[in-house]
């Protein structure tokens, strides 16, 4: 029976929410709690999200609420700042990288390297969460750095993000890349950026 109070177009499910706003299922839940979406339960006990609520926020007509907000202050560590890896050769698109990134005001250190040679000694004095790299670097290009990386243990646990200018069947000619490896093409999709890198500083906050 549908409640006339709310009718169907009105509400997302917080799935739909998520999806909409580009964030995971887990961070639209802890929106709600905190009360940053408005949201109800349905008698079955099922969250539907505000489409309103959602819409405004979009538009930024409602606050996006950081990591710090979102997440139980305790559990936030100022010094314990998630550390993204960029490895890169074109300094320009370097520099894009790092505006943008530090534009989210987010709790991150931001690490550099402009090859793949960089980017081991980075890898090896910070132990990074996140990396971003090209493939076609000089030197050691991204494709050594991450056969490298995954013929052996000590790099486990870092989520790799690959933005290449090459297709898929170029990487595949050249021997591929290991699983669970997400390519993204060229021009730099800083929303899914965006949203993998917030999902992983929760992850990192929660401890």
């Amino acid at each position: 029976m549908t409640d006339i109070r709310h009718p169907p177009h009105a509400f997302l499910t917080t799935r739909e929410a998520a999806k909409v706003l580009g964030i995971s299922t887990r961070t639209a839940q802890l929106w709600v709690e905190k009360g940053f979406l408005e949201a109800w339960k349905t008698e079955g006990g099922h969250r539907r999200i505000s489409r309103t609520s959602v819409e405004h926020m979009l538009a930024g007509k409602l606050p996006c609420p950081s990591p710090k907000e979102t997440l139980t202050p305790k559990k936030y560590d100022q010094t314990g700042n998630l550390k993204v890896l960029i490895a890169e050769d074109d300094i320009t698109l370097l520099k894009l990288y790092t505006t943008a990134i530090n534009s989210w005001k987010l709790p991150l250190e931001i690490i550099t390297g402009k090859n793949g040679i960089e980017a081991l000694v980075q890898i090896g004095r910070h132990a990074p969460s996140i990396l971003i790299i090209d493939l076609c670097m000089p030197g050691m290009d991204g494709i050594q750095l991450i056969r490298s990386m995954s013929a052996s243990d000590w790099a486990s646990g870092m989520d790799i993000l690959v933005v290449t200018g090459i297709d898929r069947s170029e990487i595949n000619a050249l021997g591929g890349l290991p699983g669970g490896i997400r390519i993204f093409p060229k021009p730099v999709p800083f929303d899914e950026l965006h949203s993998i890198i917030y999902e992983a500083l929760e992850q990192h906050i929660a401890g």
